[in-house]
């Protein structure tokens, strides 16, 4: 999300007035810090406006002190010791590190969904109190969590913000549980997840659910038209997980665990699958799952996982169900290992329903450019026209703007660009009507590909731009050119004639 101010928020100044706090503190351990407090914030703010509400109806036999009255109107219940105006009030004490963690404690305590999500490290020796008291007051500025501000989602935009900024300031280490916004977006608009089961086995803090829920939203849909399913192996990013989904009042199946080797959703068969897994990973010890059922089209390297998690998706995918997910580009052209082979089993499966190539510096974790898979398990479903033996090709490496040195970001007009092809080309309803651009998109049959020895790699089969410059076509103009540089090329021979022949008057010559 690109920096601004929402609802009276400057989001830039609020973060460089966090990060002023954080003092010699490490990013990836000062997140959690913050993260915490704004969760915190934002539940306390949302009992409060209903506890003003119910004390309004005490004569109708209303109890705001009753945890049954916020449980049925999905706000979590926030015990005394636990709300805002407690800690506030206690910010300036040099225990109030205890005080947060004991609130924190009491929260998980009387909401059974969130044991084991909260930090509670607030107390420890190497966390300054007197900042702490300051980060207190900082979000204590912040209208979080009344109705008007939960209608706008504030703390929610405002933790996207946040873990975005984190992100950044923690470089590579970032982006294991950051995918960002504008990248999520692509897939959730292309995809457009209105109804069904969505699930990401490898969801970092829970940004593809997030943007289909809003996407849901967006297009006046109902938000309990989708079942959230997801699992995330690490802990503190699990944890993140929760915590972004429960501020916004998303129901969602998050489990923590290796997707590989502990699936935690074995029987699900999802409509839509949506994930960016760790490019390239090495670590994922599949030498212990060589005769795995989920490895149809051929088992993967044991030295990268590229593979492994495709074919995780594709196991997962219901009869119907498509699937959208970000890879290394290596993975639309590598050989090594037998993955040549497994590209190939699923190519000629034709589950392969689109491709998009990204440009580089998009995520905080790399640099080098990645992919766009798009899979469909049945290209006859009824759902969009007929696609048998059919892929769409789309090279998006131009696109996109520098937004600092070293990261890029896809425009709004980008993203509609990509999925409005994608959906023309499908044959959504109300789309507008597909044509081959060359240099962008390219509508290729299954027989296309073998002839380019099963690789995917979009720059491949869209050909080449034709650019115009002042209205004329650079190949005309290049013709144009030449011709011009024959003519000046004859006169230059005439001139190169009658210099010799002064030359040889003068008796310079031969």
């Amino acid at each position: 999300m690109a920096n601004g101010t929402f609802v009276g928020i400057d989001e830039a100044k609020l973060w460089s007035m966090a990060d002023a706090l954080r003092n010699n503190m490490d990013a990836a351990e000062y997140k959690h810090v913050v993260l915490g407090l704004i969760f915190l914030k934002y539940i306390s703010d949302a009992f409060e406006a209903k506890h003003a509400e119910l004390e309004g109806q005490r004569s109708q036999g209303a109890d705001p002190e009753d945890p049954d009255e916020y449980r049925a109107a999905s706000i979590f219940w926030v015990p005394k010791e636990a709300r805002w105006s407690h800690l506030k009030g206690n910010a300036p004490q040099p225990k109030i590190g205890t005080i947060v963690d004991e609130a924190m404690t009491a929260i998980e305590r009387d909401n059974p969904s969130l044991k084991s999500v909260l930090p509670r490290d607030y107390s420890r020796p190497g966390l300054d109190k007197q900042r702490l008291g300051q980060l207190i007051n900082l979000v204590s500025d912040i209208g979080l969590g009344s109705p008007a501000d939960r209608a706008k989602d504030v703390l929610g935009r405002v933790y996207e913000y946040f873990l975005a900024q984190f992100a950044s300031a923690e470089g590579k280490k970032g982006g294991q549980f950051y995918t960002p916004s504008h990248v999520v977006r692509i897939l959730v608009e292309m995809l457009a997840p209105y109804k069904g089961r969505v699930y990401d086995p490898c969801c970092g803090s829970g940004g593809m659910f997030v943007s289909s829920e809003k996407f849901i939203e967006a297009h006046s849909g109902k938000l309990g038209d989708i079942s959230i399913y997801g699992q995330e192996s690490n802990y503190t990013t699990w944890r993140l997980a929760k915590m972004n989904l429960a501020i916004r009042g998303i129901d969602a199946q998050i489990a923590h665990g290796d997707t590989f080797h502990n699936d935690r959703h074995p029987d699900l068969k999802a409509d839509w699958v949506m994930a960016n897994p760790p490019f390239n990973d090495s670590d994922w010890r599949g030498e212990l799952l060589k005769e795995d059922k989920r490895w149809v089209y051929g088992v993967p390297p044991a030295g990268n996982a590229n593979f492994a998690w495709v074919q995780h998706f594709i196991y997962h995918l219901a009869p119907t169900g498509l699937a959208g997910f970000v890879l290394a580009n290596g993975s639309m052209s590598s050989n090594q290992s037998g993955e040549g082979e497994i590209r190939k089993a699923i190519i000629e499966a034709d589950l392969v329903d689109c491709m998009v190539s990204l440009p580089g510096q998009l995520f905080y974790s790399t640099q080098i450019p990645v992919c766009l898979w798009f899979l469909a398990r049945n290209k006859r479903n009824g759902r969009f026209r007929e696609r048998r033996g059919e892929t769409l090709f789309i090279d998006a490496r131009q696109m996109g703007t520098l937004v600092d040195r070293v990261h890029r970001e896809l425009t709004d007009e980008d993203v509609a660009k990509i999925a409005g092809t994608y959906h023309a080309w499908r044959g959504d309803e109300n789309a507008a009507t597909y044509a081959d651009i060359p240099g962008f998109c390219k509508w290729t049959k299954l027989d296309d590909i073998r002839k380019h020895s099963h690789v995917l790699t979009p720059g491949r089969y869209v050909g080449a731009e034709e650019i115009e410059d002042d209205g004329e076509l650079i190949k005309d103009k290049m013709r144009r050119l030449a011709a011009s540089l024959h003519d000046q090329t004859a006169e230059a021979s005439k001139l190169d004639a009658a210099i010799a022949a002064n030359l040889r008057e003068l008796g310079y010559g031969e």
